[in-house]
């Protein structure tokens, strides 16, 4: 291990330590899992994984988390989350993760609460910073602490420091609920979200690793890893369209810019941009009577 991540583990085993006892929000991706197992050897049984399900949360997610808390060591609570019944959520405004992260972190602090534990923690690092996240007013609401980010840590850092200690998410892809595949204002629903799931399902059932099943009504659009599409236009090109078909939409298409996070961010980016420059623009004076 390098010193400045060395420093920066340092570091985060004090802010842990510190606290004396805590919940974390644990969705099994790199950097909850991180956080968790490091916090499992610092505080012990004095802190509590907790794992929110719902609809908008796979299956497949959920199985991973339950088995690496299990290969962790620390206590883990599997709890309900129930975005889906929120309308704010549901009509997927610009701020929809707001009113998610406000309903799990208010039932992971009533948690907390309850068991005694000073703190509820979140996985969010360092470049998170210049990401569109709403719900980190949520979190701010709520005191919900970042010891990743208060430490330094980059995804890299954490990418990094998971390989050391042995964890198996350390060059998992990033995932984001399935909420996260709807352009905004587009409403989010119990079917539509699982169709997307589904379709996501199938392309992992084909092999395909780092991906993405972007929702426009009857057209699915694939944002798949550089180094995947290769496989996708080539041999198996027409089971992907058959599988992704066999979901409900009636169109695939693969976007030739591939996964990025925050691709339903660049439309309103792109809207606010487009805005910007015409009330920058100057109208040209109106004609009268025939005259420049």
């Amino acid at each position: 291990m390098d010193s400045e991540l060395n420093n920066k583990t340092k570091k985060l085993r004090i802010i842990l330590a510190d606290m004396g006892g805590c919940v974390i929000g644990f969705s099994g991706g790199v950097d909850s899992t991180l956080l968790f197992a490091v916090a499992a050897e610092v505080l012990v049984n004095r802190v509590l994984a907790v794992t929110a399900t719902s609809k908008t949360y796979p299956e497949r997610e959920l199985n991973e988390a339950r088995e690496l808390a299990e290969q962790i060591g620390g206590r883990h609570l599997v709890i309900v989350s129930e975005e889906l019944d929120i309308p704010e959520f549901r009509d997927n405004p610009r701020n929809r993760c707001y009113y998610c992260k406000k309903e799990l972190f208010g039932k992971l602090r009533a948690i907390a609460d309850q068991e005694g534990l000073g703190y509820v923690l979140d996985g969010t690092n360092v470049d998170d910073a210049g990401d569109h996240r709403p719900g980190r007013i949520a979190a701010e609401e709520l005191r919900v602490r970042s010891p990743l980010e208060e430490a330094g840590f980059t995804k890299q850092d954490i990418r990094d420091l998971s390989k050391k200690m042995g964890l198996s998410t350390w060059d998992k892809p990033a995932f984001a609920c399935l909420s996260s595949r709807f352009p905004y204002g587009t409403a989010i629903t119990p079917e539509r979200v699982g169709q997307v799931g589904l379709a996501e399902e199938s392309l992992r059932g084909l092999g395909f690793r780092t991906l993405r099943v972007r929702y426009h009504g009857s057209v699915a659009r694939i944002e798949l890893g550089e180094q995947e599409f290769e496989r996708a236009t080539g041999v198996l090109r027409q089971e992907v369209v058959t599988s992704v078909k066999a979901t409900g939409f009636t169109y695939v298409a693969l976007d030739l810019q591939g996964y990025r996070t925050g691709a339903m961010n660049e439309e309103a980016s792109g809207e606010r941009q487009d805005n910007n420059i015409l009330k920058s623009t100057p109208l040209s004076p109106p004609l009268t009577g025939g005259k420049p």
